[in-house]
Parts: structure tokens; C-alpha cells; sequence
């Protein structure tokens, strides 16, 4: 599983993107800014997906200008932002949980704006990205998994990018708690902490 960096300050400490196919096609998309409908494009994705990572790798590779939760910007903000970059001649890449249809956009001038930006959406993780995600966040924590624990989890666990993290910090936390290393066990103990929420596949 391929892991791109992050050209962020110190301030954010070392952080990267774990790619997937799926995640490689949405890259390959922002990186043709030139290829988007007035240089303009909205992100959008589930919590958690990267799409904030996403968008500061694009402003920090020089690619253009990015806004994150621009659903949240007052409209005549958003509105004079777009204006000024299609003036300076800059890509602008819009990050939102939802896609533009979905927001409740009153500026028509706006609202035909988004509609004509490209839409670049991040869908639910596959088993490849789940599995890469799994060994990227017990490796920011220190968390060493035993063999065959990604093979056991991906069938039960939520398919969502916020799952998979929530998971790990679980998993984390009940090893800390007993002063042991990770077993079968163990992760059988994490996956008993979500409440039943989750139908899983395979049991």
C-alpha cells in the first residue's frame, strides 16, 4: 500500500495519505487542475476520508487554492474567493462532507458556480484502503497488530474511514489497559465495544 507525504508545517507533525485505487483516481483528478470546468472543484466524502490532508497537499504542492468545510463560508465570502481566483488565473478546490447539490446555497450566482464545478467524491473505503488504513493508524500509534489481524477485522468491522480509526484507537486503549500485546482475543474485545451497531458480513 503506497503512502504519499504531506508537505505541512511542523506544527502538524509528520502525516501522510494511505492510497488505495480508489484514492489514486481522485488524486490523479486534482492534479489536472487545468482540466476542471473554470479551474474550479468541489471534494466531498464521508468524515475522516482525508479530504482536509487532501486539500493541503493541493495547496501546498502550489496546485492552486484550497477551502476546507466550504459549506461553512458565508456565501458572499465564498462568492468574492471564487471571483478572485478565476481573476489570478488559480485553480480553487472546494472541500465539503457534501457534494454541492446538497447545500443550501440562497446566491444564484453561486449556486451555477458550484453546479458547473467538477465534482471529485471520495466513496466508501475498499478492502485494500480498510486494510492500509488499519496498519497506517496502529503505526502512528506505536500498535503492533499480530499476523492475520486485518484478515479477521475487514469482514466485521463499519466500512467507513471514521470506523477503522475509532477501531484502532479501541484497540489501542484495551492493550495499554491490560498491559498486553494484541491478540485475536483482543481485537475480538474491540469489535464487542461498538454496540452492535454494525451488522458485520461474516461471523
Amino acid at each position: 500500500m503506497r503512502q504519499i507525504p504531506l508537505p505541512l508545517s511542523a506544527d502538524h507533525g509528520e502525516q501522510s495519505i494511505v492510497l488505495s485505487a480508489g484514492l489514486q483516481q481522485v488524486l490523479d483528478r486534482l492534479s489536472a487542475p487545468h482540466d476542471w470546468p473554470f479551474r474550479t472543484a468541489i471534494l466531498a466524502g464521508p468524515p475522516r476520508s482525508g479530504k482536509s490532508l487532501l486539500a493541503r497537499w493541493f495547496a501546498g504542492t502550489g496546485l492552486g487554492e484550497a477551502i476546507d468545510d466550504a459549506d461553512t463560508v458565508p456565501e458572499d465570502q465564498l462568492f468574492h474567493r471564487w471571483n478572485r481566483a478565476q481573476g489570478e488565473g488559480r485553480a480553487l478546490l472546494l472541500v465539503s462532507n457534501r457534494p454541492a447539490g446538497e447545500w443550501q446555497v440562497a446566491l444564484p450566482d453561486l449556486a451555477s458556480r458550484l453546479g458547473a464545478a467538477l465534482l471529485v467524491e471520495i466513496g466508501p473505503p475498499e478492502d485494500e484502503l480498510l486494510a492500509g488504513l488499519l496498519e497506517a493508524h496502529a503505526a502512528r500509534r506505536g500498535l503492533a497488530l499480530p499476523d492475520g489481524a486485518a484478515a479477521y477485522l475487514l469482514p466485521r468491522i463499519e466500512r467507513s474511514h471514521a470506523a477503522v480509526e475509532a477501531l484502532v484507537a479501541r484497540i489501542d486503549r484495551l492493550s495499554l489497559e491490560r498491559k498486553a500485546p494484541v491478540t485475536i482475543s483482543l481485537l475480538r474485545d474491540a469489535l464487542a465495544e461498538q454496540g452492535g451497531q454494525w451488522q458485520p458480513r461474516l461471523l
